[in-house]
């Protein structure tokens, strides 16, 4: 393998230009052959290319998987691949196919909590450095698919520091059922500013909870969460959850 990227096998097909879609591209991209021997991505400007996107997306995509700490990146050497991501895409887009968003919503509620919960008890400094980082680039974010992005990256971090392989790899499949573009579209039609606020406040209280070890006040806040992202969910949906 070379130390170069091989673009000529890196297509990516497919795409609306959507951050977090972008951010999956690129893990796509990450687990394939195509990175150049030290783990190096291709250019922001081939990324756009492969991934049919802007550079403007890339960059927020990367932001967010460095973020993660799924990436990370050297001044003038460009950005490496980090640790990997669990391979859970298959497998949930099977279950998608037959599951509705408030079951995995209810599923949501019986693994979140739980991690929150043990994330409170091992993440490490570093780890809730980088929660914060998040939430702070959350409260920044200026449109709709930049929220989608950071929520989506506070909800995996907080999983990965729970440092417990059966639960993230649960946890791995239900985001990526909630990956899927028609499920995107039902978050952004349950999202209001108000939506928005009150989840941003709820993050901070999860966070909070984790820097301060405690475990209890941690599943608590994001029980609390995530019922409140159910409920609006179920309004959009017209069903009861």
């Amino acid at each position: 393998m070379s130390d170069e990227p091989d673009l000529a096998t890196a297509r990516i097909r497919g795409g609306d230009g959507n951050s977090t879609e972008v951010r999956g591209r690129i893990l796509q991209l990450m687990e394939t052959d195509a990175l150049g021997r030290d783990g190096r991505l291709p250019t922001e400007r081939d990324l756009a290319e492969i991934c049919g996107t802007t550079r403007r997306i890339v960059r927020r995509a990367l932001a967010a998987l460095e973020s993660e700490g799924l990436v990370w990146r050297r001044q003038g050497k460009g950005t490496f691949a980090g640790q990997a991501a669990d391979p859970t895409g298959i497998l949930a887009a099977e279950i998608a196919r037959g599951t509705t968003p408030l079951e995995v919503m209810e599923a949501r509620l019986c693994v979140e909590p739980e991690l929150a919960a043990l994330a409170a008890r091992r993440a490490s400094p570093d780890d809730v450095e980088r929660m914060h980082h998040i939430v702070a680039q959350a409260f920044e974010a200026a449109d709709p698919d930049a929220c989608e992005l950071w929520d989506g990256a506070l909800h995996r971090l907080i999983a990965r520091s729970a440092e417990n392989r059966p639960l993230q790899t649960t946890f791995a499949m239900l985001d990526a059922i909630r990956g899927n573009a028609t499920w995107r579209e039902l978050r952004a039609q349950s999202r209001s500013t108000r939506s928005v606020e009150e989840t941003l406040r709820q993050h901070r209280i999860i966070v909070a909870a984790i820097a301060a070890e405690d475990s209890e006040a941690a599943r608590g806040a994001m029980r609390t969460h995530l019922k409140s992202r159910m409920g609006a969910l179920a309004t959009t949906t017209g069903t009861a959850p």
